[in-house]
């Protein structure tokens, strides 16, 4: 009976002993969780979101030249008119051309910014302008992606790349490729699709 005693005894003893381990380690494992908790963990996370405020507000420029293209492209043919002289209508809208030494600007050498003549987007900066000897107002560079291309199948035999306001989708004129380095390219583009911004105005 001592003996059985005993060992109950020990076994009290063991059994004790394993609760008051198990209570220290899980205070350990807890007081660590909240140590970990209480590090900056969220530095880098607040980094990143700061970082990304640019490209936020890439985004929102984004939706706003989206905006505009879904705005100018309800436009009525009839609202059109009413917006553009008929020179203006008969190039941007119905992809004409002006005969070449005629236009406004094939000669210009005031420093600005080309707009479109349809929804005032800047397309080409004077400092891209040069003499290509056509009678049209050529530039070698356009301004970031506020033009695009594509191809034009019109004169039989003859393909060419067709030059558009990324925003309206006016036609501007069309593009070579016997232009000046650094592009090589030759945008050639019709004054009436366009409207100087004087440099001193822009300033303003």
């Amino acid at each position: 009976m001592a003996s059985s005693n005993g060992l109950t005894t020990i076994q009290s003893s063991l059994t004790s002993a394993r609760t008051k381990l198990t209570s220290f380690s899980n205070r350990n494992q807890f007081g660590f969780a909240c140590l970990s908790f209480t590090k900056p963990r969220n530095l880098s996370l607040s980094v990143r979101c700061s970082m990304g405020s640019s490209n936020s507000s890439q985004k929102s420029d984004n939706n706003v030249q989206e905006a505009e293209k879904k705005e100018f492209a309800s436009l009525s043919e009839s609202e059109w008119k009413k917006r553009l002289t008929q020179e203006q209508y008969y190039i941007t809208r119905q992809k004409g051309t002006e005969r070449a030494f005629t236009g406004e600007y094939w000669n210009t050498k005031t420093p600005g910014v080309y707009n479109c003549v349809c929804c005032d987007t800047p397309l080409f900066d004077s400092s891209t302008k040069f003499d290509s000897g056509t009678g049209w107002p050529s530039y070698y560079k356009p301004i970031g992606n506020n033009v695009k291309t594509k191809l034009d199948l019109s004169i039989i035999f003859m393909p060419r790349q067709e030059v558009l306001c990324a925003v309206c989708n006016a036609h501007l004129g069309h593009v070579f490729d016997d232009g000046p380095r650094p592009t090589g390219k030759r945008y050639c583009l019709n004054s009436a699709a366009l409207r100087l911004e004087p440099l001193e105005r822009t300033r303003d």
